[in-house]
């Protein structure tokens, strides 16, 4: 008898050690994370991490925020190939999504001092090429990352150009203009040109970011009384063609009185999904950013973005050396969350299901 109930507890702690350990996995999928270094051997933090939490995207960067005079994770070509040759060996599924931002002009990560091409136009000179100049441009764009093993791009904007004081995506060229239709054709062409060589991509950034004045890096952004609806258009337009859409950081009284988008239930189930018809997954921007980090602790940052219903959570460890947060600290903390009864698993189990939908894209 003794031995019958010693059998029962220990198949109890092993399934509950199983369900747990499949609830840190999933989670781990939701988790896209930067990284200090140009390599990636087994030894490295960010191997194991990706082997033992099963994480599901990583973002690498060129500036080095602790040393500018070493690269980051992009210092030459060979160097990065070699590197996603790596991280994808650590990845269970082969299928770990490595991302960069590659729009063009200023924010283009793959530049030419590391002997890559480094000279694609910015979105408002695009629109000055005819059509096939354009799929010429944007295929070669795709062709470079799928070469060195990128093959998520955090790219194209498809906010409207719409107010000329806004120096974060007017001042830097990086709308494709205010017509929304016009706006949504050249980004599909990105998106087709991405796609012939393998590449996702993650339209940017809802609800809209084309009227704003002040930049989401630095801190709070309300674009209550600039913000027009036909910022929305884009995004219905490319609901079916979009791999991912990319969740701003700003304020907006009209959709949500209290939180920002990238947290809001308002903006990302109730607006996006339901309303726009989304239904792929949704990615925040940097959750490192001033608009979130001076304003939200990182336990609440988790359990709204969660619950607002992102899929991909972004830390990118890049905008504060000082704020670089592990991987284990980011999965103990929505872990604890599911426990707390303060995140349903659901909600892990249907980003989850997303992101793999996804993945069989690539």
């Amino acid at each position: 008898m003794i031995k019958k109930v010693l059998l029962l507890v220990l198949f109890l702690l092993t399934y509950a050690w199983a369900q747990e350990l499949s609830l840190e996995k999933r989670i781990g999928q939701m988790l896209m994370v930067g990284f200090h270094g140009t390599e990636a051997d087994k030894e490295s933090q960010i191997c194991k991490d990706i082997q033992h939490y099963n994480v599901g995207a990583v973002i690498l960067f060129d500036y080095n925020p602790v040393d500018k005079n070493k690269p980051k994770n992009i210092a030459t070509k060979k160097q990065l190939a070699k590197l996603t040759k790596e991280l994808q060996a650590c990845s269970a599924d082969g299928k770990l999504l490595i991302a960069v931002d590659q729009e063009g002009g200023k924010v283009q990560r793959l530049k030419s001092v590391y002997g890559f091409y480094g000279q694609f136009p910015k979105a408002s000179d695009v629109i000055k090429m005819d059509q096939s100049k354009i799929q010429e441009t944007y295929t070669k764009m795709s062709k470079e990352l799928s070469s060195v093993g990128i093959n998520y791009d955090l790219a194209p904007v498809v906010d409207l150009d719409i107010n000329m004081n806004n120096h974060v995506i007017h001042g830097l060229g990086r709308s494709f203009g205010k017509d929304p239709k016009m706006v949504a054709n050249y980004a599909g062409t990105f998106i087709d040109a991405m796609h012939s060589n393998g590449v996702l991509t993650s339209i940017k950034h809802f609800p809209g970011h084309g009227s704003s004045v002040g930049d989401t890096h630095k801190g709070f952004v309300d674009v209550t009384n600039l913000w027009k609806e036909v910022e929305l258009e884009p995004y219905r337009l490319l609901k079916d063609k979009a791999d991912t859409v990319m969740v701003a950081h700003v304020f907006n009284k009209k959709i949500d009185t209290k939180y920002p988008a990238s947290l809001s239930y308002e903006t990302i189930t109730k607006l996006l999904r339901w309303k726009l018809g989304y239904h792929g997954v949704v990615i925040t921007d940097d959750l490192q950013m001033g608009a979130i980090s001076k304003k939200y602790g990182l336990q609440n940052t988790l359990k709204l973005a969660i619950n607002a219903g992102d899929d991909i959570l972004l830390i990118g460890n890049q905008l504060d050396p000082k704020k670089t947060i592990s991987t284990k600290k980011l999965v103990d903390t929505i872990v604890k969350l599911v426990q707390n009864g303060e995140v349903q698993t659901e909600s892990i189990s249907k980003a989850y299901q997303r992101i793999q939908e996804l993945k069989k894209k690539l």
